[in-house]
């Protein structure tokens, strides 16, 4: 076998203005040696064109024990990092979901590396995968998706056990008067990689997951592949949280259409910028604009032009240039009523 070559990161889309300002020293950033603030962009790298400020709703970064990823140089970039590059890029919000077992109890054993200044535009949404929900209660039948499951030793945890850590850690958040946790999620529904014998536990997971997002009245992030009947269903009959976002929306215009007929918000992720996804570009469209939010949903799903890459947070313009170019609207203002959107939700 040959060596393992590391994937490949983009190339920063530097904004310049957080740096200018004095913005990223403020936090505690530092930054990557080789990266030059407000440096000039060559013709293949040519940035995006907004430049007011951006908030991803809904990311993931590497905050396990081993976890990396590289960058164009093949240098392992831990998550302090990707936030440094996050920050050059205009990135000033970003919620990390935090949605396995071992994830939602980092954030009490890091307690203190979170806290810190490099973290300080980082919150957390924490639940129990859809995904994970079927493990958790021994199910392991392959899903249509045709990859065979398996079981880490921490999903040997029951369900109900794993979903009580994830209050334990809502609860401990607010306790602490920090704040970092700001929503729940993701949960919801998922009907390509789980089988019909996991769908009840998926559901079980998800309707527990609304009753707690209602009872500590924190935002719910749903996670919806291949189910949104079922996933709209649930919500009305066990009633939505009053901020409810369908994270990396995969509808089309009539679900978007009931999205704002609820008030529910849709998040934009990377894929919409694909031309095949015309269902998901109807949809943006069938969106009031106040229920608009954008997100990366990394390390997948990255933009256009950097298709096939490992996605990062400071790649979210790119996914923003190209809603304000399919809504008609300039970049600052798609970047400012997203950004005035995020806040309202999360309360950041």
């Amino acid at each position: 076998m040959g060596k393992h070559k590391p994937r490949l990161w983009p190339p920063v889309p530097v904004v310049g203005s957080a740096l200018e300002k004095g913005m990223a020293s403020e936090r505690g950033f530092t930054l990557e040696e080789g990266v030059v603030p407000g440096r000039e962009l060559s013709t293949e790298e040519e940035g995006t064109r907004g430049r007011g400020p951006l908030f991803d709703n809904h990311t993931h970064l590497p905050l396990l024990p081993g976890e990396f990823i590289s960058d164009s140089s093949g240098k392992r970039l831990s998550a302090e990092e990707q936030i440094s590059r996050a920050a050059l890029a205009g990135v000033e919000r970003i919620v990390v979901s935090q949605c396995s077992l071992p994830e939602v109890q980092t954030l009490s054993e890091q307690r203190e590396r979170f806290s810190g200044a490099a973290f300080a535009t980082v919150s957390f949404a924490v639940a129990i995968h859809p995904n994970d929900a079927p493990r958790h209660s021994g199910i392991l039948e392959t899903g249509p998706d045709g990859v065979a499951q398996t079981r880490e030793s921490w999903q040997e945890t029951p369900l109900e056990e794993a979903i009580a850590a994830v209050e334990s850690a809502a609860r401990a958040s607010a306790a602490r008067g920090s704040g970092k946790v700001v929503a729940i999620g993701e949960t919801g529904l998922d009907y390509f990689r789980t089988a019909e014998a996991g769908k009840d536990a998926q559901k079980q997971a998800f309707e527990a997951h609304v009753e707690l997002a209602k009872m500590l009245d924190l935002p719910l992030q749903i996670h919806d592949r291949e189910a949104h009947a079922d996933c709209v269903a649930l919500l009305k009959r066990v009633g939505a949280p009053r901020r409810t976002v369908f994270h990396c929306f995969s509808g089309d215009a009539e679900l978007a259409g009931i999205l704002a007929e609820n008030g529910w918000y849709a998040s934009f992720a990377g894929n919409v910028t694909y031309p095949a996804n015309t269902d998901i570009q109807a949809g943006v469209l069938e969106m009031p604009a106040e229920l608009r939010l954008i997100e990366t949903d990394a390390p997948y799903l990255t933009p256009a032009p950097y298709r096939g890459r490992p996605n990062a947070s400071y790649l979210i313009g790119y996914t923003a240039d190209f809603l304000a170019d399919l809504v008609g609207i300039e970049p600052d203002e798609l970047r400012a009523q997203t950004f005035a959107n995020a806040r309202e939700v999360y309360g950041i």
